[in-house]
């Protein structure tokens, strides 16, 4: 799954002012410049004045962030960039948006959308290239200093952002043209930019009091900095636990390079002919599945349950509590009960009640299967150690048993097939096929770290697309999960600017001996961010506030999720997964046991999410502006909906990244909205085939070229010719 933490404060404050700032701060979510058809080497066409050009990077006073980039396809120069230069170019950028706002203001002539919409659109230009960057690298490659900036960065840019969206003289002009929108001839992309710019101007408190614009600037403020913190807590936590084991005896039942992966990291950590383990997931994760050392287990599990809840100063309790009741009071300010209805009002879902009308609905029969799982679960449990409490440590361990048993599938044998680069390579003939893309690797443009690669993406008559970066292995500079990220983003309002997108992963770095070898999950988030990758990739829109996955929340998962389904079908699989060591492709007798365990294990998979997502509306369903104890509302949340004790949910309160150092509040429902999408969508061309160039083109046009241009619903009903059904996904999860 994708997560997307690198904002100023929240995805509903930065969706506001996306369109002012052109997606500075867009994290894939989540996050300039060439003609189409022409030399892609040609760099920045369109420099601003303040932009200084220079031929190298000899001079020290010169700060890389603030020149033109002559690097091949206008990529960042990683290479030349400095943590020291971040933060004056914060602050050249910041001085520089200011100055094109005066311009606009300071226009004589009538409002109208090209002097005022469009002039906005293209405002901004430096400050998006810095902060692209900038929260790209905070993300996937930071470091105390780094950190040091973002903290210091979040609140002179939640500063910065109001100063604009509250500014009377600005919205008057953005009104001034919205009020005759019906008379100005405008174009559907167009007439959506302007409805989103008034729009985001309205959300930020436009129309308010002074008094409630000067307090809405507060909260924003502050929930920028908690916001950071939050995140800052979690990472902190997560890189300093760890677990060192003595004897190799006591994880001997381990895969082997996962053992010598544990004895690279208790060198690091002074541990010399020890193993270690910790909470990244290349870690902790295979032990919870293999390891026969409960206590190991236990020690894990509950070290990640923990994060943020140990009452030390990374303690997220007070943050998230904090936040929640800033949230009711900028949502009373704006006309709501409460955050998630001030949210949603904007996402296809369009209010709690729906939200909460779709979890309800798929929640009593998933609690149904989960419960059932257990009961196999504690039976493994008792036949092998007698004992009759089955815990959160065990699940996955006894999973992995009872699937071997029912389908003698130990997902141990599929790892030497899902070698990393051999993943890749089926990521890249999936898109091949379906849209006719070929990817040449580019060892010569700069990377923030050595081990990411780099491709050029180009249509099947050669015209160049955009470029990818990968970044594929778990480090302590990195936060944890999947994600995607814009470097730089489509658009064709002053020339064609081709996009530059990353992937990120936390995948276990080659050992000694062993490659990096991916379970099929992990290979699965390969084809889920490529799908993001794509949405960036393929968009083909005029204003860059549109482009490629700047949509709804419940919308932007849909092209990710769908693109997921090609990766077990068998077809696909004989195409691409190779032993690493002889080359010889997955028999077919193991993509059979895949695809028979398909559904295993999908009532504790739903249960996991689903518990998470309706915590996240717990959260800010709240109404009342005092402080909740966050420990008693998660409770209470988890009991309302009868959780079981063997199983909690996928993020607790207090490590919850997505929805208090993120851009989900409200909105982690989306993965399983955008889910029905993805099963219906997918189920098109089960209909037809698996690589059907008519329906594969439709869904590129109508789905992947567009970006936001249209509302999600009715971009899938122009796919579709119809609004999604909830059935496939029931089928898919093994549900009905």
């Amino acid at each position: 799954m994708t997560n997307f933490f690198t904002t100023v404060a929240d995805y509903e404050r930065r969706n506001m002012k996306k369109t002012l700032l052109a997606s500075a701060v867009s994290a894939f979510v989540l996050l300039g410049c060439t003609e189409k058809n022409q030399s892609p080497e040609a760099g920045l066409s369109d420099a601003k004045p303040e932009i200084q050009e220079i031929e190298s990077a000899t001079a020290a006073e010169v700060n890389p962030l603030l020149t033109e980039w002559k690097t091949d396809f206008g990529v960042p120069p990683f290479n030349l960039i400095q943590d020291s230069h971040y933060e004056p170019a914060f602050e050249a950028a910041f001085e520089a948006h200011k100055a094109e706002i005066a311009e606009i203001l300071a226009d004589t002539a009538e409002p109208t959308f090209a002097n005022t919409i469009e002039a906005l659109e293209r405002s901004g230009s430096s400050l998006t290239r810095v902060s692209n960057v900038f929260y790209a690298v905070n993300g996937a490659h930071s470091n105390d200093v780094i950190r040091d900036v973002a903290k210091r960065i979040a609140p002179k840019m939640s500063a910065h952002l109001s100063d604009i969206t509250l500014n009377e003289a600005l919205f008057k002009r953005v009104n001034a043209v919205y009020q005759q929108s019906k008379d100005l001839g405008l174009n559907a992309e167009q007439t959506r930019l302007l409805e989103n710019t008034y729009k985001q101007f309205v959300r930020a408190g436009a129309n308010l009091s002074e008094t409630d614009k000067q307090r809405v600037r507060e909260i924003d403020s502050r929930l920028s900095e908690l916001s950071q913190q939050f995140g800052q807590n979690v990472l902190k936590e997560t890189n300093e636990f760890i677990v060192i084991v003595d004897k190799l005896e006591d994880i001997e039942d381990l895969p082997q390079s996962l053992i010598n992966a544990a004895a690279d990291l208790a060198a690091k950590n002074d541990a010399e002919g020890k193993w270690a383990f910790n909470l990244a997931r290349p870690s902790i994760n295979p032990v919870l599945q293999y390891s026969s050392n409960r206590e190991l287990r236990k020690k894990l599990f509950e070290g990640y349950a923990m994060r943020g809840n140990n009452g030390n100063a990374e303690d997220n309790k007070a943050i998230a509590s904090e936040m929640a009741a800033l949230r009711v009071e900028r949502a009373n300010i704006m006309g709501h009960d409460n955050h998630a209805s001030f949210v949603l009002e904007r996402n296809v879902a369009e209010n709690p009640e729906n939200v909460m009308g779709l979890l309800d609905k798929i929640w009593p029969a998933a609690l149904q299967k989960a419960e059932l799982e257990a009961a196999d679960l504690q039976a493994a449990l008792k036949a092998d150690t007698g004992e009759t409490d089955l815990q959160g440590w065990d699940w996955r361990y006894y999973t992995e048993k009872v699937r071997k048993a029912k389908y003698d599938l130990d997902e141990n044998e599929l790892r030497p097939y899902f070698e990393v680069n051999i993943v890749r390579d089926g990521v890249f003939d999936t898109a091949n096929k379906l849209f006719g893309l070929t990817f040449t690797e580019r060892n010569d443009l700069p990377k923030w770290h050595e081990s990411q690669q780099v491709f050029e993406v180009k249509e099947a008559n050669g015209d160049h697309i955009g470029i990818v970066y990968f970044d594929y292995f778990a480090r302590d500079s990195k936060r944890g999960g999947a994600w995607m990220n814009h470097l730089r983003k489509q658009s064709n309002l002053d020339g064609y600017v081709h996009p530059i997108v990353t992937n990120n992963f936390n995948y276990p770095p080659a050992s000694e001996g062993s490659p990096s070898l991916l379970s099929l999950s992990e290979a699965e988030t390969f084809f889920h961010e490529f799908g993001h990758a794509l949405h960036g990739l393929l968009s083909d829109v005029t204003y860059e506030s549109l482009s490629g996955t700047s949509t709804p929340r419940d919308f932007v998962e849909f092209p990710s999720q769908v693109f997921e389904n090609w990766m077990t079908k068998p077809e696909v699989l004989k195409g691409f997964a190779k032993h690493y060591e002889t080359g010889e492709p997955i028999p077919d007798a193991l993509i059979e046991k895949i695809n028979k365990a398909s559904q295993f294990n999908q009532g504790f998979a739903t249960v996991e999410y689903l518990g998470a997502a309706l915590l996240d509306m717990s959260w800010h369903t709240l109404e009342s502006t005092d402080k909740p104890d966050a420990l008693a509302l998660e409770e209470a949340a988890m009991a309302r909906i009868g959780m079981i004790d063997e199983i909690i949910p996928r993020y607790r309160s207090t490590y919850f990244n997505h929805i208090f150092a993120g851009g989900y509040s409200s909105g982690y429902y989306s993965y399983i909205w955008s889910e029905i999408m993805d099963a219906d969508a997918f189920a098109a061309f089960e209909e037809t085939s698996l690589f059907d160039q008519e329906t594969a083109q439709k869904y590129r046009e109508h789905i992947l070229s567009k970006g936001g241009t249209k509302p999600g619903m009715d971009l899938y009903i122009d796919f579709r010719g119809r609004k999604p059904e909830i059935k496939p996904l029931l089928v898919k999860r093994g549900l009905e």
